[in-house]
């Protein structure tokens, strides 16, 4: 099974992707990040993360995608600005007839570490190990977004 993990935004999108089993394990295909410039309308900006996606979903042909859910925290500004980006990511996906699944980032952290409340840095050690990478994704959201599609590699495959 081809995983394409997203972690969703409008300045930053990134993008992992996966294949394996939950049996005989996992490895990393790819990892990179979508960034768009915050100068831009957010029209082209999303556009921009559309047009990106569709490009690697057909370049990767990956068997389903899997979004890390909007968290909505104490700021509405950038919940919207996620939000936006995910209708993009979603529309994308739907477009290409993929199979969109959503975890939450307590969902990522406890398929990844065994502890849904675990730092930042910890999903990113782990992954790297679980995935036997020779150093530590970068940046930030390419290692989240192969930490969310490991998660639904291992909820996908139970």
């Amino acid at each position: 099974m081809r995983i394409l993990g997203v972690d969703p935004g409008t300045a930053t999108t990134g993008i992992g992707i996966i294949e394996g089993e939950r049996n005989s394990g996992f490895k990393s295909i790819s990892y990179t990040c979508i960034k768009t410039d915050s100068k831009l309308p957010i029209e082209e900006r999303l556009k921009l993360i559309y047009d990106s996606l569709d490009a690697i979903i057909k370049e990767s042909k990956p068997d389903l995608i899997s979004v890390e859910e909007l968290f909505f925290n104490s700021n509405p500004k950038t919940a919207m600005s996620v939000g936006r980006a995910c209708g993009a990511i979603i529309l994308c996906a739907s477009h290409n007839n993929l199979k969109v699944v959503e975890h939450t980032p307590l969902e990522v952290k406890s398929a990844v570490v065994g502890f849904g409340h675990a730092e930042k840095i910890q999903v990113q050690k782990m992954i790297t190990k679980l995935l036997k990478l020779s150093e530590m994704p970068k940046p930030d959201d390419a290692a989240d977004a192969l930490a969310i599609a490991y998660c639904a590699g291992v909820s996908l495959t139970r």
